[in-house]
Order: structure tokens, then C-alpha cells, then sequence
């Protein structure tokens, strides 16, 4: 089974991915003229504009939502597994993917607007189903696909690997048993999960959402301090990050375990830019443009990568920490902070994998509610139906923490690149609609307006369209 899992997931990624996403990401960078770059200072500003109504989600909201959904243990063990497996040169590979992949952000979050849907209460709605039906002409086939393989991902994928990277954490203490830790830590954070979903887990929730943006920035100056505790090797370490990124050895070396496979696999499954599951937050945002919500997407792209991963490859290849197959995940980045917090930089560690993994494995259930209400007809499905669902996902969760590492990376791998299969090219076949938009924002803008927006400007005249 781990064979055909692996084959599959070295299939998909070099060439079909790596072709798609490199593509797709040029092409809307050429097109846009760089928009993520060119606009990035108009980006931060619209982060702060607030809507017209007190009630109605802000730009601001709206990133926080997608940048929780992409800040998670990925950011430490996505960026760990990377050199470990792939060699320093990945990180060089994480950057472009990241620059190259915000203008895919940009491109699927401004859609999302431009095809959001009206609700009953006046806010707003949507994501890639509602504009992936636009491209095969009002026809649901291929939105209910690509809804499937959002909750095979999210609900199934990245939480049986969340699961995993927080058991792998607990690795490097005495007390570690190969068979029972991993049981035990699944039935707690399983357990957790179940007594949340159920209606108990509240006040577990609000601790965490207040506890986790505090560790994400306690988490950057820890690795800050490492960093600079080094600070005599830092030339050694981006000599060696660029030296293996064009070394083509490394990176045609075995093609599937290369710096560049690997670099561009755990940049995808960090930031997510290009996946489709930040423009189902985006959609909620009232704007009075769309281009707006796209320019304040790509912001979140950086943050994932640019700071948090960022902060990981540097600290663990500053420290001189021994990297291996063996060590690649939570034990690499606790070697790492050892080297001057001693002791206590492991359970660090552990603490904020805990933290990460516990919001990141609730958030990626709600994520879910949107692709099921669509496949049930824009209806949410009836309370019996989701028990037994978060029933399923709670025993995913278990069996997370006890699969085979190259397993649930394999499985969280191939769901993903599926959305990615999907998303991308129909962000290319409706790009033209984007271009029309930002250019329509530039004219606004060089006239000195406050950009607003008609679908009729575009070529859009759909009766139910909300910018109608």
C-alpha cells in the first residue's frame, strides 16, 4: 500500500505539479505585471480598511482565517522534513515557490470574490466551487470533485499528519515508547478534538485562539535568538543553500527526493498558495473590489513562508544541528534549539506543535462545511450526518498518530495536489477575467478614486451575480 502510495505521490508531483504550478505561477506573474511584488506596499495598507458595516467580515478577518488555516505544523516539520530528505537547497526552492505561488494566491482569492454568492443576511460566500462551475458552463460534476478532494485533504490528509508531526515531536524523550506513545497521544488529541466538535470544547477553543497567535510570534524569536547565537555561520548557511539549489546533481538527483521536488512539496503543503482552500475564506469578505481581497491574500503567502518557515530553515541550518533521514521532522528542529536552550528548547517545541496541531486539526473540519454544503445543494447536511462525520474524522485523527511517517505524508500529499489539479487550471481559463478587474483597479486608482466594482465592466451580466 505505501508503495503505490509513494508512486502515486512521485507521479504527481515531478512532472504533473511541478510543470502545473511553475506554469501557472509565471504565467499569472508575467500577466499581472508581478502584482505581488509591484502592489505588495498597497497590499499591507488594505490588510486595516474596514467595511462599511460593523457586522460585515473585514479583509483583516479574512486573512486571519486563511493564515490560520495555513500556519500549522507544517511550518516547522514540512520545512524540517524538507532539508532532511531533500538537502539545504530546498529552502531556496520553498522561497521562489512562494514569490511565484502568491500570484496564484492573488489570481484564485480575486475570483472568489468576483463569483462570491449573497446570503440570506446580507454577507457573502463562495470559494473555487462556485467559479470551477463557470468553466464547465454552470455544470457541477467537477466542483463536487475538486469539494471531494477538500475534504479528503483537509479532513483526512493534513490532520492524519498533523496528528503524526505532534507524536514525532515526542521522539527525543526517555519516556518514548515506538508503540505506546503514539496510541496514547492519538487517543488524547483525538479525544480533545471529539469533546470540541461535540459541543464541550469551548473554552479549549477561545484558550488557544488566544494562545497561539502569542506562540507563533514567541516561536520567530526563539528562532531569532538561535540564529544569532550563530551568527559566525550564517554566511556558511546561504552559501550552502544556493550551492545545493543549482547543484543539478541534487536537484535531477532522483528527481522525486531532490532539493527541488522536495522544496516545492512542502512549500505547497505550508502556504497552500494555488490549492484552493484560502479563496473560501476570501469570498466572506466584503470589499468594494475584488482585487482588493487578492492583493491582501498574497501578504498571507509571506507570512507563511517568508517568516515562519523562513525562521525554521534558518534556525536548524545555523545551528549546525546533524540532519538525516532519521532525525528529518521534530527531532531535527529540536537538535536545533538545543544548541542553546538546552533542555527546555524540546519541550518548546512539543508545546507549540501542540498548539499548532490542535487549532489546525478543528480549523480544517470547519473548513469542510463549505464543500459539503455545496454538494448538498448550498444546504448544510443534517446534524445526524455530520456526527457520524466527525465521528470518522476523530478515528482519522487516531490512526494519524500511528501510520508510517512516509504514509501520511504520502496521503496529505496526493489529496492536496488533487485540489491543486483542479484549481489551477481553471484559475488559468478565467485569468482574463482577473486581468480585466485589475486593470479596471488601476484605472480607479490613477483617477484617485476608492476602487468599487460592477460586473458589467468586466463582461459579467448574470442576473444573480453579487456585483451586479
Amino acid at each position: 500500500m505505501l508503495k503505490i502510495l509513494t508512486t502515486i505521490d512521485d507521479a504527481m508531483y515531478f512532472p504533473i505539479l511541478v510543470i502545473l504550478m511553475a506554469s501557472a505561477g509565471l504565467i499569472f506573474s508575467f500577466t499581472t505585471r508581478f502584482v505581488q511584488v509591484r502592489k505588495l506596499k498597497e497590499a499591507c495598507k488594505l490588510i486595516v480598511e474596514k467595511p462599511a458595516h460593523e457586522s460585515h467580515v473585514s479583509s483583516f478577518q479574512a486573512l486571519m482565517v486563511s493564515t490560520a488555516s495555513r500556519v500549522g505544523t507544517g511550518n516547522i516539520i514540512g520545512v524540517s522534513t524538507a532539508i532532511c530528505m531533500g538537502g539545504p537547497g530546498a529552502v531556496f526552492w520553498m522561497w521562489l515557490m512562494c514569490i511565484i505561488g502568491a500570484s496564484s494566491a492573488f489570481m484564485e482569492s480575486t475570483l472568489a470574490q468576483i463569483f462570491k454568492q449573497r446570503d440570506p443576511e446580507g454577507g457573502c460566500y463562495g470559494g473555487p466551487a462556485y467559479y470551477i462551475e463557470r468553466v464547465v458552463k454552470g455544470k457541477r460534476w467537477l466542483s463536487v470533485l475538486f469539494c471531494l478532494f477538500l475534504i479528503l485533504t483537509y479532513a483526512f490528509g493534513f490532520n492524519m499528519l498533523c496528528c503524526y508531526n505532534l507524536q514525532s515531536s515526542f521522539e527525543i524523550y526517555s519516556f518514548y515508547h515506538k508503540t505506546w506513545t503514539p496510541v496514547m497521544i492519538g487517543l488524547i488529541l483525538a479525544a480533545l478534538v471529539a469533546f470540541s466538535l461535540f459541543g464541550g470544547g469551548k473554552r479549549i477553543l477561545h484558550l488557544t485562539e488566544v494562545l497561539v497567535p502569542f506562540m507563533g510570534i514567541f516561536y520567530v524569536i526563539i528562532s531569532l535568538v538561535i540564529i544569532f547565537a550563530h551568527i559566525t555561520s550564517i554566511p556558511h548557511m546561504f552559501a550552502m543553500i544556493f550551492k545545493d539549489a543549482f547543484n543539478f546533481k541534487s536537484i535531477f538527483g532522483g528527481i522525486s527526493g531532490s532539493c527541488m521536488v522536495y522544496g516545492i512539496k512542502r512549500g505547497l503543503y505550508s502556504n497552500e498558495a494555488g490549492v484552493g482552500s484560502a479563496p473560501n475564506a476570501s469570498a466572506s469578505a466584503q470589499v468594494s473590489h475584488p482585487v482588493k481581497q487578492g492583493l491582501v491574500q498574497t501578504i498571507s503567502v509571506y507570512i507563511d513562508t517568508m517568516l515562519l518557515c523562513t525562521a525554521t530553515a534558518l534556525m536548524c541550518l545555523s545551528s549546525g544541528a546533524v540532519r538525516s533521514a532519521k532525525t528529518s521532522g521534530a527531532p531535527y528542529v529540536q537538535a536545533a534549539i538545543s544548541t542553546v536552550f538546552k533542555g527546555a528548547g524540546p519541550i518548546f517545541i512539543t508545546l507549540a506543535l501542540f498548539m499548532f496541531a490542535f487549532t489546525t486539526l478543528i480549523g480544517n473540519l470547519y473548513y469542510t462545511d463549505n464543500a459539503l454544503a455545496y454538494m448538498n445543494n448550498f444546504k448544510k447536511p443534517s446534524k445526524r450526518f455530520m456526527n457520524c462525520f466527525y465521528v470518522v474524522c476523530v478515528i482519522i485523527i487516531f490512526v494519524g498518530a500511528i501510520v508510517p511517517m512516509d504514509a501520511a505524508w504520502a496521503f496529505a500529499d496526493i489529496f492536496m495536489g488533487g485540489m491543486t489539479i483542479i484549481n489551477l487550471p481553471c484559475c488559468l481559463i478565467l485569468s482574463g477575467l482577473v486581468i480585466k478587474s485589475l486593470r479596471d483597479y488601476d484605472q480607479q486608482k490613477k483617477a484617485g478614486k476608492d476602487p468599487t466594482f460592477h460586473a458589467s465592466s468586466i463582461g459579467i451580466t448574470d442576473e444573480d451575480n453579487y456585483w451586479k
